[in-house]
């Protein structure tokens, strides 16, 4: 039985996860939940999975928690609390489903105390990948992509020399204003940029999907996760989502993983590695789809995936300035504080402000995250 903690069980990768995990119950044991504010929702969850200790954001979510659940779960809060949670429970595998940087502690204690890793927060790859991919090769810690584009590329490398691979391509579904110009961006709302026409997701990844920061994200996840230089690493538009994402080996041969657009079997292959289930989602029919469509890349027109490629390119502490930067103005356009092209605006004002340096340590990441996050909160 696979004992599993969730970090993030009240998002979407984690309720889908938890969607998994009830089709079989005799396969899993869950051990752990965090969530963040949705405490509603995770008390649900506790109760039905038997969670033996939940993690909420701050103490008075926690005595709510604590006053509705059995009194043999217990109750963190907190940073602490999520480090404690990813770490310290019988837990042999961690799902990392938060959004944003705060995963990165968390996963780092996971990492340490020897869980193996269903990564699904990108964000702690494009802080701290130097850091991350390190320590689980020492701890000879797994870490299993989440992500389709990312467990695409996992699959297709199955079995594969990587000296054989001339590039990977991740595809993008070109997100919500994929067939409008930068001139129809003008005035756009939240709840537009919120309306993805393929799949469902979180507010925050969404509007990234739609600035297409999410891929740029993706494109530094995916050079950390199979170790591939940046010129290696290429993007193309495909509106269907069908294509997950695809290898490219020396001989031109090329291999795609194929599926509906449906996160649960991502999520179910990283739960299973290396068995195949069968899961709840509709078969791919070839015939009735009929047809692909695929669009070059427009850097131009997505400026925010321009600055990922030279984030991840220049390093060190780029990449950092780039993630949080941008974190801080998602969250700025969906307060209504900024407009939705203001937000590229943003992430390249931080980042001309920025002086790249080193980061060795999590502290030193830290502190240039809270630098770039109140130069972004000065636009």
């Amino acid at each position: 039985m696979k004992k599993i903690t969730i970090l993030g069980s009240t998002g979407s990768i984690g309720t889908q996860t938890l969607d998994i995990i009830s089709r079989e119950p005799d396969r899993y044991q869950v051990e752990g939940l965090a969530a963040g504010n949705n405490v509603e929702l995770l008390i649900q969850q506790a109760k039905q999975f038997h969670a033996k200790m939940v993690c909420v954001s701050t103490r008075s979510l926690a005595e709510e928690a604590k006053a509705a659940l059995p009194a043999g779960t217990k109750v963190v809060f907190g940073d602490e609390g999520l480090i404690e949670i990813a770490a310290s429970t019988d837990a042999n595998y961690v799902v990392t489903a938060i959004v944003g940087s705060r995963g990165l502690p968390a996963t780092l204690a996971a990492i340490d105390a020897g869980k193996t890793i269903g990564l699904a927060n990108k964000e702690t790859l494009v802080t701290a990948g130097h850091l991350v991919m390190r320590r689980a090769a020492e701890r000879g810690v797994p870490i299993l992509p989440i992500d389709s584009e990312h467990s695409a590329i996992f699959q297709c490398l199955n079995g594969e020399r990587r000296s054989d691979v001339k590039q990977i391509t991740l595809t993008a579904s070109g997100g919500s204003f994929r067939d409008r110009t930068r001139v129809e961006l003008e005035g756009v709302t939240v709840a537009e940029a919120l309306n993805h026409p393929n799949w469902s997701m979180g507010a925050k990844v969404t509007i990234d999907s739609a600035t297409m920061a999410n891929k740029g994200l993706e494109v530094i996840e995916a050079h950390w996760l199979f170790d591939l230089p940046y010129d290696q690493i290429k993007v193309l538009i495909h509106p269907e989502s069908i294509i997950h994402s695809y290898v490219e080996f020396i001989d031109h041969s090329i291999v795609a993983q194929l599926g509906m657009p449906d996160m649960r079997v991502p999520i179910q292959y990283a739960l299973t590695y290396p068995e195949r289930r069968s899961t709840p989602t509709e078969a791919l029919d070839l015939a009735k789809l009929a047809a692909l469509h695929f669009r070059e890349m427009d850097f131009d027109r997505y400026p925010c995936l321009r600055f990922a490629y030279e984030s991840g390119r220049t390093g060190r502490s780029a990449p950092t300035v780039f993630n949080a930067a941008n974190e801080t103005a998602v969250a700025r356009f969906l307060d209504g504080k900024i407009s939705f092209l203001e937000i590229e605006h943003v992430i390249a004002s931080v980042l001309n402000r920025h002086d790249v340096i080193d980061v060795p340590d999590i502290e030193a990441i830290a502190e240039v995250d809270a630098w770039a996050r109140r130069a972004a909160l000065s636009f």
